[in-house]
């Protein structure tokens, strides 16, 4: 159950990052309002910081708790990495960078900066596919 969960946390994350990609990126470039809250646009991290959160806290007791079974072990620690790869390059990148855009006045925001900031955003999902697939793959060997 623990270990569905897990999983359930890992694709509600990669699906967010989907929902980014699909419905905010294309936009907000041209128009810096919708990523803006003091604009009335969207807050990111009313979503992004308790996802991440939940979704680290149950991989860790996962690991904890399937730690004597190899096969799970071995697909929990798969996605850990992954997680703590794109984790990593978001949190010293991507976000000092969404701040940025979501505090600058939208007449001021670069748009080609913003452009290439939502095209190198892109380069996470795959890294949250793998988590996907790697706790999938662990959840098959729990059952």
């Amino acid at each position: 159950m623990l270990i569905a969960l897990t999983t359930v946390m890992a694709c509600v994350t990669l699906g967010g990052g989907l929902y980014e990609y699909l419905v905010v990126d294309p936009f907000w470039p041209r128009r810096p309002g919708i990523i803006q809250p003091a604009q009335g646009g969207i807050t990111r991290h009313r979503f992004w910081v308790p996802a991440h959160s939940l979704f680290e806290l149950l991989l860790i007791v996962s690991l904890v708790v399937a730690w004597g079974r190899p096969d799970v072990r071995a697909a929990l620690l798969v996605a850990l990495v992954c997680h703590a790869v794109v984790r990593s390059w978001s949190l010293t990148y991507f976000v000092p960078k969404a701040r940025r855009f979501e505090r600058t006045d939208p007449s001021d925001v670069d748009q080609a900066a913003a452009i290439r900031w939502t095209r190198r955003s892109l380069f996470r999902l795959p890294f949250e596919l793998a988590v996907c697939a790697a706790m999938l793959a662990g959840l098959a060997s729990a059952v």
